[in-house]
Parts: C-alpha cells; sequence; structure tokens
C-alpha cells in the first residue's frame, strides 16, 4: 500500500560522478529554477532526478544502487516519479530499461530539453551562463567544452558524451563575469580535455587565450586547469602559467603526475620504476615533446638541465 508523499512538487536532483556532472545538475537546476519549480540538490522531493555515472565499474555500481534504492522509494510511496539521466543512462539506456523498469524515463546526457519537458519546464536558451552554484561561495567549476574526438580503446567518454565540443570564449567569459558577481573567487577549469580546447571553433589550440581573458576579470583572483593532456600539448601554455599570477601553478603539475615521470616538488629525477616504465611506454606516443614536464617548473622558467635529463630519460626507454 502507498504511503502518503510529503514535499508534494519538489524536484530532488541527486548528483553522482565527477566534476563535469556536478556542473550539468548546477544547470538543471538554473533552468527548473527559472521555471518556477521547487528544486533542491540532494535534499528531499516527491520527484528525483539521478545524475548518473558510467566511467568505471565502481562508479556504474553507484549509479545502479542509488537507482535501486529510489526505485524501491517509489514502490514504497516515498516518492512519485523518478527520473534517470547522465553517462550511465546515455550508455546502457536500453538494458537499463529492461532491467529497471520502474524509472519513469532514462535520458541521455544530451537530453536536457526533453528532460525538462518531462518535469514541466521550458529549456530557456536565453540562461546560457547562468547557474545555480552548489559548491561553497569561493570557488566554481567552469565547464569550457564537452566531449573528446579521441578513439582509445580504454574509455568510453565518446560513447558518453560524444564528440569534441568548444564553447565559445565569449560564453564562458560571460559566465565567469556571472559567478564572480556572485562572489566566486576561484574558477576551476574542467572538460574531458583542456588542451584540445577551441579546435573545433578557433582551428587551434585556444587554451592559453582563453586563460587570459579569464585572468584579466575583475573579482577572479585563481585558476585552476583539470583534465590538461599531454598529447599536442601547446607550448605557450608554460609561458601562460609562468606569466599569470592567478593560474593555480601546483594544479598544472598534474599534467606530470598523469606521467608518473618524476616527483619534481622532491627533485629527484633520473630513476623511473618499473610501474612508471609501463607508464610512460603507454604514454610516450602521446607526448609531442618533453617540456610538458617543466610545468611544476614555470615559477622559475626554464630548467634545461631538467629537460636534458628527462629527455635522456625517455630516449632510453626506446
Amino acid at each position: 500500500m502507498r504511503t502518503r508523499t510529503f514535499n508534494k512538487n519538489k524536484i530532488n536532483v541527486v548528483t553522482l560522478g565527477c566534476s563535469k556532472n556536478l556542473y550539468d545538475s548546477e544547470v538543471l537546476i538554473s533552468q527548473l529554477k527559472a521555471n518556477n519549480k521547487n528544486v533542491v540538490h540532494e535534499g528531499d522531493g516527491n520527484i528525483v532526478v539521478i545524475n548518473t555515472c558510467g566511467f568505471i565499474d565502481n562508479a556504474k555500481q553507484q549509479s545502479i544502487d542509488t537507482i535501486l534504492e529510489y526505485s524501491d522509494k517509489k514502490n514504497q510511496g516515498k516518492i512519485d516519479k523518478l527520473y534517470v539521466t547522465g553517462c550511465l543512462s546515455e550508455r546502457y539506456k536500453d538494458d537499463l530499461e529492461k532491467e529497471i523498469p520502474d524509472v519513469d524515463k532514462y535520458f541521455g546526457t544530451t537530453d536536457l530539453p526533453h528532460l525538462l519537458k518531462h518535469l514541466r519546464a521550458d529549456y530557456k536558451s536565453e540562461l546560457i551562463g547562468e547557474r545555480f552554484l552548489s559548491t561553497p561561495k569561493n570557488y566554481a567549476y567552469l565547464k569550457i567544452s564537452e566531449g573528446c574526438d579521441r578513439k582509445c580503446s580504454f574509455c568510453a567518454i565518446p560513447l558518453m558524451r560524444g564528440k569534441h565540443k568548444s564553447r565559445s570564449m565569449e560564453d564562458i567569459v560571460h559566465e565567469a563575469k556571472k559567478m564572480a558577481s556572485q562572489g566566486v573567487k576561484e574558477l576551476i577549469l574542467i572538460a574531458q580535455e583542456l588542451t584540445y580546447y577551441g579546435l573545433d571553433l578557433y582551428k587551434e589550440r585556444s587554451i592559453s587565450k582563453l586563460l587570459q581573458k579569464l585572468c584579466d576579470l575583475e573579482g577572479i583572483e585563481w585558476v585552476r586547469l583539470h583534465y590538461a593532456y599531454p598529447s599536442g600539448f601547446p607550448n605557450e601554455l608554460i609561458d601562460t602559467i609562468k606569466n599569470e599570477e592567478k593560474i593555480n601553478h601546483e594544479r598544472a603539475s598534474d599534467v606530470m603526475d598523469f606521467l608518473g615521470l618524476y616527483n619534481l616538488r622532491n627533485e629527484k629525477a633520473g630513476i623511473l620504476s618499473g610501474g612508471q616504465k609501463k607508464l610512460l611506454e603507454l604514454g610516450r606516443t602521446m607526448m609531442v615533446d618533453a617540456k610538458i614536464v617543466l610545468l611544476d617548473e614555470v615559477g622559475a622558467g626554464v630548467n634545461k638541465t631538467l629537460l636534458k635529463k628527462i629527455s635522456k630519460s625517455i630516449a632510453s626507454l626506446n
């Protein structure tokens, strides 16, 4: 027997997975609020939207468990409607519809207008650049592109997020200004691949130009880079990071941490473990030149001695 439902006509958005999913949930919530909907992020409501992750096994299992949890709540009369969106739904929609039919509707990663329609809301294009922030007031994520053009055998991102699509610099800067006006001091740039930014729109890797525009904004005091890949790395980015005081240098060093080549923070170089050799072997085809590892040294400029050591180590593995 169904029990009485509380929080009538209140939408609860539940976010699973990475910061890119969180960004998408914030966009969804902004659209719903603009339609005068009562909506919360990970609170209580009789209508639930689960934004799922489908990248690695643990994340997929968490998403499935969460869907089943709210499916049980629906059967118990604790919620009225259950919708699922995001990467897991994009990749496994047909299977999910068969295995968990209690969900009212499954949506993919590009189905925001359709999801809003089922929530009795209209997609408002004029809201581009405006976003509900679920993070603490001092920082916010800023997605600069979507999707990926690579076809890596170990990665399903293109299947779930589609091909790479950069946002225009105008839209990104406009959104950053809005966040600055809300008190945001730190921007965390996210994408599937930051260093690929601009190739589709501007026919060149334009992350450096974008960073310069963001660093010029009044009110923004810090810019972090997430997901900066070494393949096709734009060398001018080294100078941008070196010269722009607002860019977080420590986060930029994650490119080197990804390669597992050196722990430059401890200034130890010259010895690679077996695991590091395997990782470097895997990533060597992605490397344009060894200068990518200098990101941890940009504050002091180019360290030519270190560059020679790293180049020699790379060559020894060939």
